[in-house]
């Protein structure tokens, strides 16, 4: 099985505002994104590869709306609370924080956890505090993952490590992979390996042997959990990605990297075509 993520970010904002959106009104994008993908993704066998989407949470519902029957996009969300409503229990004082069960009521089916830049406002957080503990870092997802997978939403786990920590990788996404799952049914979970140190402008991306190697390490510690490239699946390296047998897919942001810098609905399908060699 393959997976297909797509995070869109700064795409509800538009240009004017520093954002990256011009395809459309703010308050039809998710709608036009999904009418503009789903009827062509049918073409792929929805056995081989799963379509999902996370978009910013003033987007879901019109995206959730513009779901046709038998649509191959699935539509999932930008993170969750580590705390939720129960039943006879939490009523919930969660005001600013998104809840699993919030996420699942409006429509979604799952959600990402665990990205670079949730991980560097956490650790920004505790640093205000005087505190620096990345392992604190891994055990707060631990708990968005439990919420999340309990409201019935599949997870995209992401891990990586800094440039700091790139000389001791492989015990940083391991007390990532350890602690961040621990006690999770990981069924429901996917890895995404961001290579953090090669994220940015002007930044080398890693080369084929390096992201095989770490998919066969993520795989060995999960017992052979899917794993994804969350580096950027882009038109110029998804013939590479695909040809990588430890990779089950990946996550795209970006279609456009120069010029009228964005996303956009045909590219980012030219970009599934080449992964998927079809």
């Amino acid at each position: 099985m393959k997976f297909i993520f797509l995070n869109l970010k700064r795409f509800d904002i538009p240009r004017n505002f520093g954002g990256v959106n011009d395809i459309s009104p703010i308050n039809e994008w998710g709608g036009y994104i999904v009418k503009n993908t789903q009827e062509q993704l049918k073409r792929y066998d929805q056995n081989e590869v799963e379509f999902v989407i996370f978009f910013p949470e003033a987007h879901l519902i019109s995206a959730i709306n513009a779901l046709s029957e038998n649509s191959p996009v699935k539509i999932g969300c930008q993170g969750v609370f580590r705390d939720d409503t129960a039943i006879g229990g939490n009523f919930g004082a969660f005001t600013t924080n998104r809840t699993a069960n919030a996420a699942k009521a409006i429509g979604c089916g799952g959600t990402i956890i665990g990205h670079c830049e949730e991980r560097r406002d956490k650790l920004g957080i505790m640093a205000e505090a005087g505190v620096s503990d990345t392992d604190a870092v891994n055990r707060l997802l631990n708990q968005e993952i439990k919420c999340a997978v309990k409201a019935g939403l599949k997870v995209l786990y992401c891990i990586g490590e800094t440039s700091e920590e790139q000389k001791d990788w492989k015990n940083t996404l391991r007390k990532q992979l350890e602690t961040g799952l621990d006690g999770a049914d990981k069924e429901n979970v996917a890895i995404a390996y961001e290579p953090v140190w090669a994220i940015g402008p002007g930044k080398t991306p890693p080369d084929r042997d390096y992201i095989q190697m770490v998919g066969r390490f993520v795989k060995e510690v999960t017992n052979g959990a899917p794993v994804v490239y969350g580096g950027g699946l882009k038109s110029d390296n998804a013939q590479m990605l695909a040809s990588i047998p430890e990779i089950d897919g990946g996550l795209i942001a970006l279609t456009r990297f120069t010029g009228e810098i964005g996303y956009y609905p045909e590219e980012y399908l030219e970009i599934i075509q080449k992964y998927m060699n079809k």
